[in-house]
């Protein structure tokens, strides 16, 4: 099934930037100035405070747009490319290292966790173009699944519910609801067992 781009750079970034199209910038002008004043702020506030100020971090990161629930654990060292384009219901959970490269939206449903350098890929390049563009996808992760410490989810996968991709693992595919998934790529290896609580209202503020 085609994925659907939600941001093709070749639709932002006219021709005239730059004779050779390796040398254009992916995003246009606003958006990489807000993304600098960003970087100065994970700089500075971010990743400096202490690893209980969860609250803290989430304060930042809702002051540069995400969408942020109650009980939410961004450690000092994760990171968000770009806070903006951040939905996360109640109690998500990014540990140090994880990395959220976000160009376009990425959700995270209630419970979902990444754990320890677990890389979320919200965008790729068109190859098969001469111009070499940007392209990036909505991604979606269902609440209680959990990207396990070093998996990499590449663009346009999207989690089900509970969803678990293992200890170094690479999604190449949409995840099923409730099941395990492991290797490179990540093939289905067995079904999780569902929590009594596994249909929690989600909310965002």
């Amino acid at each position: 099934m085609a994925k659907d781009v939600h941001y093709n750079a070749a639709d932002h970034i006219p021709a005239e930037t730059a004779a050779d199209p390796y040398l254009r910038p992916a995003f246009p002008v606003g958006d990489r100035a807000r993304r600098l004043v960003w970087n100065l702020c994970r700089a500075l506030l971010y990743r400096p405070s202490p690893r209980p100020m969860h609250a803290w971090r989430t304060f930042l990161l809702r002051c540069f747009g995400a969408k942020m629930g109650v009980g939410c654990f961004f450690y000092p060292a994760s990171k968000v490319w770009a806070p903006w384009n951040l939905v996360c219901a109640d109690a998500v959970t990014a540990a140090d290292g994880a990395e959220i490269y976000n160009p376009a939206p990425v959700s995270l449903g209630s419970h979902a966790i990444l754990s320890q350098d677990a890389f979320v890929c919200g965008a790729t390049h068109n190859y098969d173009s001469p111009a070499f563009p940007l392209l990036a996808y909505a991604m979606d992760f269902g609440a209680y699944s959990w990207v396990c410490a070093r998996a990499s989810v590449a663009p346009g996968v999207n989690l089900g519910e509970g969803a678990v991709l293992g200890l170094g693992s690479v999604a190449t595919r949409d995840l099923e609801p409730w099941t395990v998934y492991a290797g490179v790529p990540a093939v289905k290896v067995k079904e999780r067992k569902r929590p009594p609580e596994s249909s929690a209202g989600i909310s965002v503020t």
